[in-house]
């Protein structure tokens, strides 16, 4: 029998509840996490460690040997070691030769090595057969069962039946095994887990920057005019009612730029004739981020709705009540009620609980867990059609209740316009511009390029 028959036998189907034996170089913590759930998948396992000594943080059914004995029991080892460590591993490159190497190992900084772990460890054991996995997934995930935010291991590897032998064991663990290719694609593997958020990134920055502008904008106008001009002190504002413009504004507007970029999509289609050209970068990047950008809206638009139900309780609310009454009182006058201002009130609030359930259901739809079961024209009625009638409602939500301040020489304090105003320019730019794309002789252009039609073939080339 050849050395390499321990290979192919692992390879075949297991017809017991126990499986075949792995290895574990380290008896770290996430070593022993994966040990432990790997005997509870009917593996046997073997810990490869300096002390050959029992402690009680190992999993009590797993053997405890030295590198050399341990690595002789196992066609499969996982090196769960860092980087530096690597050397100890040449004195036994002999022991090593022809078993599957599994790299674990993560890094402190993108980018740290020249090359990356895994390729590393195949060059200082050229015999050896070694395969990237696992780094994707933490200790405390093993260790818990909360696999749900970390189920999928991405897995690299040159020898396609080491890399398959690796990806039976990810399965076995109720994990799911991602094939990336060959090992020289182990060092966007090792990066992954160093990347905080990145395609949050964007969306994060532009809505703290458009934040921070509306926020000072408000501030601006409705603290600080005052003061200067109606010396009224309302600077308490800041608390609850300078949040409450500055979230519906960002909901509304970090919503039509959910669908903006697919009107420039499709302008660009027109323009071009033809679907088989790549976008501009910039608008390649922005297509990728709506998700975070519709998301990041979604929470917008929760805290409007948590500050405008605290509001009755306001002690400002409260006082202006109060002295209305007062002053009727005085008067002995008692305001009739203002059918026109009734139906506006109730327009605005109808409009505001239909826009903000439609913006809960995308929000819902957008998650994986539901996005699964359903199918593509499903999810696309929901997010492009229910999606636009979202932007609808709340476009028409600020604009009944802002509207009134358009032809109100008042509300352009230091001529300028109020944020409500600022907050329509970009929704009812993108309203126009797709009601503008679903007429026929614009449509049905657009959807023969969409189909594969070009007014002239050469770019597809």
């Amino acid at each position: 029998m050849n050395k390499n028959s321990s290979n192919i036998m692992a390879l075949a189907p297991n017809t017991s509840n126990k499986r075949e034996t792995v290895c574990i170089f380290g008896t770290g913590d996430f070593g022993r996490a994966l040990g432990h759930k790997m005997i509870q998948s009917g593996y046997s396992v073997v810990y490869g460690s300096r002390s050959t000594q029992i402690s009680n943080l190992i999993p009590k059914d797993a053997e405890v040997l030295s590198h050399a004995e341990a690595a002789q029991k196992a066609a499969i080892i996982i090196i769960a070691i860092q980087r530096q460590h690597y050397n100890f591993l040449t004195p036994l490159a002999e022991i090593l030769h022809g078993k599957v190497l599994v790299d674990i190992s993560n890094n402190l900084k993108l980018n740290q090595y020249p090359e990356s772990n895994a390729e590393y460890l195949a060059q200082l054991l050229p015999g050896t057969k070694v395969v990237k996995a696992f780094n994707t997934v933490s200790a405390w995930a093993l260790q818990s069962g909360t696999l749900d935010a970390s189920r999928q291991v991405f897995v690299c590897g040159d020898d396609v039946e080491a890399k398959q032998m690796v990806m039976n064991i990810v399965h076995a663990l109720g994990l799911t095994p991602l094939d990336k290719g060959s090992l020289l694609a182990a060092q966007e593997i090792e990066n992954y887990p160093l990347q905080l958020f990145p395609s949050w990134r964007f969306p994060m920055f532009l809505s703290l920057g458009l934040t921070a502008f509306f926020f000072f904008y408000c501030l601006a106008l409705d603290v600080i005019y005052t003061y200067i001009y109606e010396n009224n002190n309302f600077s308490f504002f800041i608390a609850i009612t300078i949040p409450n413009r500055v979230c519906p504004v960002m909901a509304l507007i970090l919503l039509a730029l959910v669908y903006l970029p697919g009107i420039f999509a499709a302008i660009i289609q027109l323009y071009r004739g033809t679907k088989y050209r790549r976008f501009p970068d910039w608008l390649d990047k922005w297509m990728l981020c709506r998700k975070q950008l519709g998301l990041i809206a979604l929470a917008f638009a929760f805290l409007h709705v948590v500050f405008t139900l605290v509001t009755p309780i306001r002690a400002f609310v409260s006082w202006r009540t109060s002295k209305g009454i007062i002053s009727q009182a005085l008067n002995n006058k008692t305001e009739p009620l203002n059918n026109t201002n009734a139906w506006l009130s109730d327009s605005y609030l109808a409009l505001g609980i239909l826009g903000f359930f439609l913006f809960v259901l995308l929000g819902i739809t957008s998650l994986p867990s539901v996005s699964n079961n359903v199918n593509w024209r499903e999810f696309r009625f929901v997010q492009s059609k229910l999606g636009y009638l979202a932007l609808i409602f709340c476009t028409a939500h600020t604009l009944v209740y802002g509207g009134k301040w358009f032809l109100s020489p008042s509300a352009y304090k230091w001529y300028l316009p109020n944020i409500y105003m600022l907050s329509l320019i970009v929704p009812c730019a993108v309203l126009v511009l797709k009601f503008v794309l679903i007429f026929p002789c614009v449509d049905k252009p657009l959807t023969r390029i969409r189909q594969g039609w070009e007014r002239n073939p050469k770019y597809s080339e």
